[in-house]
């Protein structure tokens, strides 16, 4: 993406996600697609999955999430059921370890208040 303007982000956490694939020169877009996951019986949509980032050098879909592992079931819902009606999708959940890593290894140093905040 590597716009002028950021996207409004959801969490501090994307924003640095963001600005680290731009310090590397990665293409990507923010939350370019939503993928329906269950409609109701008058075809309504009642839920659905937008990942966070596309990485289309890659065809990746990547989602970021802050939440303790004992609060990560939904999420993980989710990324079965996307993977089970879209299997042609790659998608990598990025977990509050993995972020924390990924944080430390830039030498982010308010991590800890980013990872405070559930995303």
């Amino acid at each position: 993406m590597m716009t002028d303007v950021p996207p409004p982000f959801s969490h501090p956490v994307e924003a640095e996600f963001a600005a680290i694939l731009d310090f590397y020169g990665v293409p990507w877009q923010y939350e370019p697609a939503t993928f329906v996951l269950e409609r109701d019986a008058h075809d309504n949509v009642t839920k659905a999955f937008a990942p966070d980032f596309y990485l289309p050098d890659q065809d990746l879909f990547v989602e970021l999430t802050t939440m303790l592992p004992n609060q990560i079931r939904h999420k993980n819902r989710k990324l079965r059921r996307l993977r089970e009606l879209y299997p042609e999708i790659n998608v990598k959940l990025f977990k509050r370890g993995d972020i924390r890593s990924l944080l430390l290894k830039f030498g982010v140093e308010d991590y800890p208040d980013m990872l405070h905040n559930q995303l």
